[in-house]
């Protein structure tokens, strides 16, 4: 194996350990909801999630147009790896306009993070 893949290895094994460390079980209930953004103006919107006890922490602007969500940046994706898949999930919001959507399997907590953060930046 080369430097690259032994550090990413470790780097894979110690957020491992640190989420199983955690209390992840507050992640499985947690619950999200498109907040009413009818109100809401044209413009972007910046939301943050910090999940405490782990290493994930997402910060991204939304942006709104005639009541639509027509762009969501990440901003940081503080995560594994592994858990930068769970971006992919931007995707499925934009399209469906819900967060009625599937979480990126293995990148659970992201994609919660991921939608968490939306939904603060749109409260």
């Amino acid at each position: 194996m080369n430097k690259k893949t032994v550090k990413y290895l470790l780097y894979s094994l110690v957020v491992a350990f640190l989420c199983i460390s955690c209390n992840t079980s507050q992640y499985k209930e947690m619950q999200v909801s498109l907040p009413d953004i009818t109100a809401k103006t044209n413009g972007t919107y910046r939301g943050e999630v910090n999940f405490k006890g782990t290493p994930i922490n997402v910060i991204v602007d939304v942006v709104l147009n005639e009541h639509l969500i027509t762009a969501i940046d990440i901003i940081k994706h503080t995560c594994s790896p592994i858990g930068k898949r769970a971006e992919v999930i931007i995707d499925r919001i934009i399209e469906t306009q819900s967060f009625d959507v599937d979480v990126v399997s293995g990148a659970t907590v992201s994609s919660k993070a991921i939608l968490k953060a939306v939904e603060e930046a749109l409260r």
